[in-house]
């Protein structure tokens, strides 16, 4: 589980780390963590994102069109451990809702107001004003599987996006945005709707007329991975990308083998033989001071700064790192154990 000082220093950083690293690394009771979970929105990181958001209800930056700050910095939001139910937090997620549509006039998609169009000529208007509801997403199923993600954990299920992720799922197991030009699937893609369909379950309950086909594309979409040991081409064994086994935070859509365990133990997949090589990696890569370093940071659409640096101990990395080792010791039978 790492040394106590590695501990102690994600206990003592921004209350979004804090509060994660209670539930998952340490005994503390249930009321403690909810407690430390109820700062989230009002100090650090969370209360930072809140603040960012525009009277619109979008994130932007000039440099960056208002869907891919948006749709980024809502992740990294989801990321925190929020809690939806929080006033602040519901008043941000239905500003969004209300205020901003896909739109793909004139040619390309983006967040645009619900009364979007352009310019009436002879009196009309030249293509339909509005768009899709904010949690009804676009085209790209890597897109569509963060707004599922999103619309699951905050409390807006989308049945007909989950639908349309359903019937995109390639014969292979995964997805892929470039579908229907190729047949393959990506694992950059596949990880992003598996995020999605596994919040979409959680929001919806198992009793929803969908959420068992939501899980058996889950289990189809997880061989997937698996089948290429998280991280290796099904065809040559070789690994498919260098990428995919650096530490990135945040992610944006990029697949790392870090995230795709970490996705698997919030899923309460039972681990196999399949992950090890993977774990392996994981464990290696701890920095002598306990720590792991943040190898990539795809911030380049986030409204606000994470704090840390590529190259240096991340906070982040370690989380996650530390609670899927936690995981999989926990995993071990007994005996397996005893010396």
């Amino acid at each position: 589980m790492g040394s106590p000082t590695t501990l102690d220093w994600l206990l003592t950083s921004d209350s979004a780390i804090r509060w994660q690293a209670m539930r998952d690394l340490t005994e503390a009771t249930p009321r403690a963590i909810a407690a430390e979970r109820a700062r989230v929105p009002h100090e650090g990181l969370g209360s930072q994102i809140l603040a960012s958001q525009q009277a619109d209800g979008s994130w932007r930056r000039p440099d960056k069109p208002a869907w891919l700050s948006t749709l980024f910095t809502l992740q990294l939001l989801r990321a925190t451990g929020i809690d939806a139910a929080d006033p602040a937090v519901e008043s941000a997620i239905a500003r969004a809702e209300t205020n901003l549509r896909w739109n793909d006039y004139p040619g390309f998609w983006d967040l645009r107001p619900f009364d979007f169009g352009p310019a009436p000529i002879n009196g009309r208007f030249g293509c339909k004003p509005g768009g899709n509801p904010f949690f009804e997403g676009e085209e790209e199923p890597c897109i569509n599987g963060g707004v599922l993600a999103l619309g699951g954990y905050f409390g807006h299920p989308n049945v007909n996006l989950a639908r349309r992720l359903l019937s995109e799922q390639l014969p292979d197991g995964g997805w892929n945005c470039e579908a229907p030009k190729t047949t393959r699937s990506s694992f950059h893609t596949t990880i992003c709707v598996l995020e999605g369909m596994l919040e979409f379950e959680r929001a919806v309950g198992p009793a929803h007329p969908i959420a068992s086909q939501a899980a058996a594309s889950r289990r189809r979409a997880e061989e997937y991975l698996l089948e290429r040991a998280l991280f290796r081409r099904l065809s040559t064994g070789e690994v498919a990308s260098p990428e995919f086994l650096e530490l990135a935070f945040p992610p944006r859509y990029h697949y790392d083998i870090l995230r795709a365990l970490d996705y698997l133990r919030a899923a309460d997949f039972a681990p196999d033989r399949r992950m090890n090589e993977a774990v392996e990696i994981i464990a290696t890569k701890r920095l002598p001071d306990g720590a792991w370093q943040l190898d990539r940071a795809y911030d380049e659409a986030i409204t606000i700064s994470t704090g840390e640096s590529v190259g240096e101990p991340s906070r982040w990395s370690t989380l996650h790192a530390m609670r899927v080792l936690r995981w999989i010791e926990q995993s071990i039978p007994e005996k397996e154990n005893e010396p």
